[in-house]
């Protein structure tokens, strides 16, 4: 097995960033969801109730991020510093750091109401679930996990199933992985619950599998909304925990890894 896709999100809900290669840091891979988009009553917005925000394509540089969007001039917008203000993460508050005005704006255009954008400047601060967690881990904006992981021939599965229904494939960009795995058997991921995944020379560990919301009928690159996958993954993969595809990780440590590095289970 190897790692076959690599993947970061650096604004929540947003468009992605796809690279060869990623440094592995404790609350997930480097600059991943660290930014997130809020309304006037500082609450988390994302795609499954404003499909405009996958519009919204950022890009890293040394000093923060540049925005990009369809009908809009490029926006830089370097890292915030300053005080923090507490914005809500669904049900947990956490302190963050305006982006600036000149964000807000940018942002509101695209998605058609005020909001306003802000990065987690400290990434220790937001918990993992200490159900699924050790004391010390952490996330970032990301919805519960470090990262998230899945296999090209679970997706190959899907689209059988949805061949036979009559349905158009997806592509994987409709899960939104950090990390795809190539030479698998179909839903193996299953088995790879509460153990370790080598990747490169990383540790990861993997406590949960990871239920789908409605964002994944969003298509990444047309913004239109459909019934699928989770009408075919109901009739085949609904189990007690949700409709599942892909399962979560946790870093056991930093590290570097990149497309092609073997993958291996302990």
């Amino acid at each position: 097995m190897h790692l076959s896709y690599l993947a970061t999100y650096p604004i929540k809900s947003c468009y992605r960033v796809e690279a060869g290669a990623a440094e592995v840091e404790p609350w997930g891979l480097a600059g991943d969801r660290r930014w997130l988009v809020v309304d006037e009553d500082a609450k988390l917005m994302t795609q499954r109730n404003w499909p405009s925000m996958g519009g919204i394509r950022p890009r890293y540089t040394g000093e923060g991020l540049v925005l990009e969007a369809n009908g809009m001039p490029s926006l830089e917008v370097p890292y915030p510093s300053g005080t923090t203000t507490d914005v809500k993460h669904f049900h947990q508050w956490i302190a963050a750091t305006s982006a600036g005005d000149a964000a807000h704006h940018w942002i509101s255009q695209v998605v058609g109401q005020p909001v306003r954008l802000f990065h987690l400047d400290d990434p220790t601060r937001r918990q993992v679930d200490p159900e699924f967690g050790e004391p010390d881990d952490r996330v970032s904006f990301a919805d519960g996990y470090p990262l998230l992981l899945t296999n090209e021939a679970s997706l190959q599965a899907v689209n059988d199933w949805l061949a036979e229904d009559g349905d158009e494939p997806i592509a994987m960009t409709r899960f939104r992985p950090n990390v795809v795995i190539s030479g698998a058997p179909a839903w193996a991921e299953d088995d790879w619950l509460g153990r370790r995944i080598v990747i490169g020379d990383v540790t990861f560990r993997a406590p949960k599998p990871c239920d789908r919301c409605v964002l994944t009928t969003i298509d990444p690159e047309t913004g239109e909304k459909g019934r699928q996958p989770l009408r075919v993954l109901g009739k085949h993969r609904r189990f007690p925990g949700g409709l599942l595809f892909g399962i979560n990780l946790i870093p056991d440590g930093r590290g570097k890894i990149a497309i092609g590095d073997q993958v291996s289970i302990r």
